[in-house]
């Protein structure tokens, strides 16, 4: 239970910290926005290259894990857009919900969580898991909330459309050009390293701040947000873990990978949903209390998992 509120409360910190120079003026009503830009453009393309031009084939290739873990997270968020398309809501605003159903917190939160509760044999397939979150399922919400807010009629143009895009997206073009590394056989110089490392390291604080920024603007919360924060913290905290936990028994999955990847399913929503939101000017009022919440209440609900798999 210590170790798990031990590596939580760095997050609410953060959070808190930029509630806080909203809330006393340090920073402006548009610091938001522009921290947020940082490390859409920045910081976060520099991590996405750096975890994957340094995956190693031989730790990343665990094809029962892949299967289980990966499959649980887009049937979350596959599940998560068809309810939200029905009622009805813009493809762009579900697949960001969609988004936050299935995103864990595995980068930030994972690593340091896993190390604590399984060991060091569980961070190769952390760094699977966290490929698999902010590479591809981000990756494929970014495509459909670029064909959402194409209005294109005619199909040839509208593609060609989102191709450009998609190319000029940094958040899928540096995983995309990180592979090229290890596929070359080649190895990133010191140098480069040196400096993707200090980059990288400002995407998660500083996505956090922004989050707190945010979280700092005064709003009434509706009672539709409500249900939809409640609706998509349930399928996090407990949908995904349990259909993770499905497939682990269906792939035979070996304890460890089993525990870690239920682990790692269990993890609160990322800020991954929120920059996609503030990116592309959607509402992040959900989004926002989404992570928020599925954080606080991870704190009984990891313990809980823990506790019984122990």
């Amino acid at each position: 239970m210590f170790s798990t509120l031990s590596t939580v409360l760095p997050i609410f910190a953060l959070i808190f910290a930029g509630w806080l120079v909203r809330r006393v003026g340090v920073l402006g009503p548009h610091a938001t926005t522009e921290l947020n830009r940082f490390v859409v453009y920045l910081a976060l393309p520099a991590l996405l290259f750096d975890i994957v031009a340094n995956a190693h084939p031989a730790e990343i290739w665990q094809p029962g894990f892949i299967a289980a873990f990966g499959l649980g997270c887009f049937a979350v968020f596959a599940l998560t857009l068809l309810i939200r398309r029905r009622r009805p809501r813009h493809l762009a605003d579900a697949a960001i919900d969609g988004l936050g159903a299935a995103y864990g917190n595995t980068g930030f939160m994972g690593f340091p969580l896993v190390l604590v509760a399984i060991g060091r044999d569980a961070l190769a397939p952390t760094l699977v898991a966290t490929i698999i979150t902010v590479s591809i399922l981000f990756g494929v919400a970014i495509i459909m909330i670029e064909i959402g807010l194409q209005t294109e009629k005619r199909r040839a143009h509208m593609i060609m459309k989102i191709v450009r895009r998609l190319i000029r997206n940094p958040l899928l073009m540096a995983p995309a050009l990180g592979a090229l590394v290890p596929l070359a056989g080649a190895t990133v110089p010191a140098s480069a390293e040196t400096f993707l490392k200090l980059l990288g390291a400002a995407a998660s604080p500083c996505a956090l701040v922004a989050l707190g920024l945010f979280l700092a603007q005064k709003r009434e919360a509706g009672e539709r947000e409500a249900k939809s924060t409640i609706l998509l913290v349930g399928f996090k905290l407990l949908l995904q873990p349990a259909i993770v936990w499905l497939l682990a028994g269906f792939f035979g999955l070996p304890p460890l990978l089993s525990h870690t990847a239920v682990l790692l399913s269990a993890l609160p929503t990322g800020t991954g949903p929120f920059m996609l939101a503030e990116f592309y000017r959607r509402e992040a009022a959900v989004t926002s209390s989404v992570i928020l919440t599925s954080t606080i209440l991870s704190l009984l609900t990891v313990s809980l998992y823990l506790y019984a798999a122990s």
